[in-house]
């Protein structure tokens, strides 16, 4: 069965993180917020994709749903700060 620690890992393998949370426990839906530097310069549909491609074939046979949250450092600290 898929847990979100195993898809953090997977994540993290290939994308520098700065902040990570993956959430979800019945083995197929999940949502993942997701901070990296790789994001800077790309719109919200590149960001996803390059965490899809870090997945591979997970998002295929293994995950029936993943709900993201992408942020570069910057809009990270804004969101933070706005909740603060």
């Amino acid at each position: 069965m898929v847990t979100a620690e195993s898809i953090e890992h997977s994540i993290k393998a290939s994308l520098p993180c700065v902040w990570i949370r993956v959430e979800g426990d019945d083995g197929h839906h999940f949502s993942a917020l997701i901070v990296s530097e790789l994001f800077q310069g790309k719109n919200v549909v590149k960001q996803h994709q390059l965490v899809y491609q870090a997945l591979g074939d997970r998002m295929r046979e293994e995950i029936h749903a993943l709900s993201l949250k992408t942020y570069t450092p910057e809009q990270w600290e804004a969101v933070r700060q706005s909740v603060d």
